[in-house]
């Protein structure tokens, strides 16, 4: 499991790009709902494959998912086959842990073939330096989350949990997921300001310590490209209410809205959540 270190260098081919989303929370509100989105999710990895050169995921894929040793949540079939089929093409899948699948283990590694980052962890991509993290438990603030995180880190937790029987201990969890908005993160919707921003505070801390060019999130749902000096601050927003991911063409970093294929306008859309 990859964390935190030296920058992993990728070098895209001509004509490939790099691609990221997050904060899909498939399970979520309900599977009917969920499927519609997978389905779409799965169009879109068909559109992208041909010039992908790398996909990063950046946390909270599932809205719930626990791994027992012998059990995996029912489910998300579609979008599992599709991710081992990029992995089986040589095209490389990064998976970033969110703070709805903190408890996968090692079973997308070795059914899927993605690599997991637990945490956090910088890239050179095309010489261009990316600090990307899923963003939980990030910056002054969401000390709600902070405190809940120190359980569902706690390895004798989780052990306890893992006694549940699956059927007790996923519905628990799916319950928790889909109705706590202290584990969810999306309490406010709204763009805060720079100086209210948990993430952009955190960006800068990281910035007065290393340069990037660009820092990635996912968690916050809101999609956000913030020029800081020389550096982009970036929340690729969800698969929820946005359909957003971005783009790295080698040179420019972009967000887009796959269901108009728009190039989002961060301010704009800022004032169209005012209305």
């Amino acid at each position: 499991m990859a964390g935190l270190g030296q920058p992993i260098r990728i070098d895209l081919e001509a004509g490939k790009k790099a691609y990221f989303a997050s904060d899909h929370h498939f399970g979520a509100p309900n599977e009917q709902a969920s499927l519609k989105r997978e389905k779409l999710f799965v169009e879109w990895l068909n559109e992208i494959k041909p010039n992908c050169g790398v996909l990063f995921l950046v946390g909270d894929l599932f809205d719930f998912w626990f791994e027992y040793k012998y059990v995996v949540p029912k489910g998300f079939v579609r979008v599992l086959g599709k991710l081992a089929e990029f992995h089986d093409e040589g095209i490389p899948v990064y998976f970033f842990f969110g703070n709805h699948d903190l408890w996968m283990k090692d079973y997308l590694t070795q059914e899927v073939g993605i690599i997991q980052i637990h945490d956090k962890q910088t890239f050179l991509i095309n010489n261009k330096k990316f600090f990307v993290t899923h963003g939980d438990g990030k910056g002054p603030g969401d000390y709600g989350y902070k405190r809940m995180k120190k359980v569902f880190t706690n390895r004798f937790c989780q052990f306890l949990f893992s006694w549940l029987h699956p059927d007790i201990g996923m519905w628990l969890g799916i319950t928790a997921s889909r109705k706590n908005k202290i584990i969810s993160g999306d309490e406010d919707i709204h763009y805060l300001g720079e100086d209210q921003e948990w993430l952009i505070q955190y960006s800068k801390k990281q910035l007065a310590e290393t340069s990037y060019d660009f820092l990635v999130y996912g968690h916050r749902h809101l999609p956000m490209v913030i020029d800081l000096d020389n550096a982009k601050h970036i929340n690729l927003g969800d698969w929820i209410d946005y359909f957003t991911y971005g783009v790295f063409d080698g040179k420019e970093f972009r967000l887009y809205r796959y269901l108009t294929k728009e190039c989002i306008d961060f301010r704009h859309l800022i004032e169209e959540r005012k209305k």
